[in-house]
């Protein structure tokens, strides 16, 4: 019991630092927002990807939606051999996620359903290899938004930066004045997380949806010809925040639940 409260205190105050020094509102902390955890699966072939939809739609799904979390899974857009598969976990706080973890090395539910998965045999893996990027919820979204039904298309972006304070400063921008610039023009947030640990730090990565790529074109080009948008990136205290712009178009699985 004391490990368990002196990790969730842990947790918390390294929320609380986090937004502490992004936003001039009260610190949302972290039980109170989303911690975010992507995996990218760079799977062996089509097979790999019906084995992994197996073990989610039997195991993973079921064990994490009782415990408040929601699953979303996409493919690639250009749906490239071999394939990559994007699936994200939302939690609720960042302790959520930790007894996640924890749960599954020992919860005899999830253990019976996923020993399909468990007992492949080593010449008959689903993946080469995956990839696990952490990330925390912006305080101006604080949870995830869910997608309309007509959504068709996802665009995964990561935006880095030379050195911390420049995310910071480019996570206060986004909480103070680009994410409602964002709804206005339709470019549909999913989430928007502050990278804890991943390849690309320091970084934030964030999600939206449209319903087909001549929306997202259209929609993409409102924002940049805005006279918000065109006063906001002038702003001195938001000047050499991005340093290199990742983007990846998905679609969805037909197991998502985004």
């Amino acid at each position: 019991m004391k490990r368990r409260s002196f990790l969730k205190s842990s947790a918390l105050a390294a929320g609380a630092a986090v937004t502490a020094t992004s936003v001039n509102a009260r610190p949302i902390s972290g039980e109170e927002k989303d911690f975010y955890e992507l995996k990218v699966f760079q799977l062996t072939g089509g097979g790999g990807r019906n084995q992994l939809k197996k073990y989610y739609t039997e195991a993973v799904i079921p064990f994490l939606n009782k415990r408040g979390a929601k699953v979303g899974a996409f493919n690639e857009y250009s749906l490239e051999d071999p394939p990559v598969m994007y699936i994200l976990h939302a939690h609720k706080s960042p302790m959520d996620y930790y007894e996640a973890v924890q749960s599954m090395k020992s919860d005899a539910a999830f253990l019976e359903a996923a020993k399909e998965y468990s007992q492949l045999p080593a010449d008959n893996p689903i993946f080469v290899r995956y990839e696990t990027f952490l990330m925390e919820a912006f305080d101006a979204i604080p949870r995830i938004k869910q997608p309309d039904s007509s959504r068709g298309l996802f665009e995964l972006r990561t935006y880095e930066s030379y050195n911390e304070d420049a995310g910071i400063r480019k996570v206060k921008m986004f909480n103070d004045e680009e994410l409602p610039l964002f709804e206005k023009v339709g470019l549909h947030p999913v989430f928007f997380g502050q990278l804890m640990a991943g390849q690309y730090m320091p970084a934030l990565t964030y999600m939206l949806w449209f319903k087909d790529m001549d929306e997202r074109t259209a929609n993409w080009a409102k924002f940049s010809g805005s006279p918000e948008w065109n006063t906001m990136k002038n702003k001195p205290e938001y000047a050499n925040t991005v340093s290199k712009v990742k983007k990846k178009f998905l679609i969805p699985a037909d197991f998502s639940q985004l």
